[in-house]
C-alpha cells in the first residue's frame, strides 16, 4: 500500500509522469492494481523484465494477461543477455571482454558451462537468418524482442557509442521479423514456452 501511494504522490506532486514495477510477479502487479483502483490511486503502467532469446517465460507467458486485461506493458532489459547473444564467445571468452573480468565470473561460468555451450551453438544456427535479413545477430535479437505486442521498450546496455548504434539498427529489422521468421527462430532455440494463448503477432 505505501509504494501504491508514494507513487500517486510523487505523480501527483509532477514529479513523475508514470511508475512501474521490477521483478514484481503477474500476481504482485495485479494486487498492486487493484490496490490502487480500489483506493483510487494511481496503478503501475509496466514491468521490467528480463527478456532475450535464452530467457521468455516471464514476458510471454505471464505477462500478456496483465497486458490485456489491464493495460501494463513490459520494459524489457539485458536483450543480448549481458552480452552473450553478441557473437563475441562463439570461440570461447576473449581476454578484453566483461566475462573476464574477476567481478563477471558468474558470467564466465555461464559461458563455458554446458548449457552456455548448447546456447553458442544455437546463435551460431540464427546467424544465417540475421544475414538473410541483412543485419548483425545483435540487431536480430533486438529486434526479435521488439516484435513482441507486450513489449513497451527495449532497455539497451550498450558498453561504447558503436555498439549503442549497432543496436539501434534493430528498429530497420523489425519490420522484416515475419510469423515466419520468428517461426524459424522458435525452431532453432527450440524454448518456445507454453502458454493458454499466443498473444504474439
Amino acid at each position: 500500500m505505501e509504494i501504491k501511494d508514494s507513487m500517486t504522490h510523487v505523480i501527483n506532486q509532477g514529479m513523475a509522469m508514470y511508475w512501474g514495477t521490477s521483478r514484481w510477479s503477474a500476481m504482485e502487479i495485479m494486487e498492486a492494481y487493484s490496490v490502487a483502483r480500489q483506493f483510487n490511486m494511481i496503478p503501475p503502467v509496466c514491468e521490467q523484465a528480463e527478456y532475450h532469446l535464452f530467457q521468455r517465460e516471464k514476458v510471454e507467458v505471464q505477462l500478456p494477461e496483465l497486458y490485456h486485461k489491464i493495460g501494463v506493458g513490459a520494459m524489457t532489459w539485458s536483450p543480448l543477455a549481458c552480452g552473450i547473444i553478441s557473437g563475441k564467445y562463439g570461440n570461447g571468452v576473449p581476454e578484453s571482454s566483461r566475462a573476464a573480468l574477476k567481478c563477471y565470473q558468474w558470467l564466465k561460468e555461464k559461458i563455458i558451462s554446458e548449457e552456455g555451450r548448447k546456447q553458442q551453438v544455437k546463435l551460431k544456427d540464427l546467424s544465417p537468418i540475421a544475414e538473410r535479413l541483412g543485419c548483425t545477430l545483435p540487431q536480430l535479437a533486438v529486434a526479435w524482442c521488439l516484435r513482441n505486442e507486450g513489449v513497451s521498450s527495449v532497455l539497451l546496455g550498450s558498453s561504447n557509442p558503436e555498439q549503442l548504434i549497432e543496436n539501434l539498427g534493430a528498429i530497420q529489422v523489425l519490420p522484416k521479423m515475419t510469423s515466419h521468421i520468428v517461426n524459424e527462430i522458435d525452431n532453432i532455440l527450440g524454448n518456445k514456452p507454453y502458454s493458454k494463448k499466443d498473444y504474439r503477432s
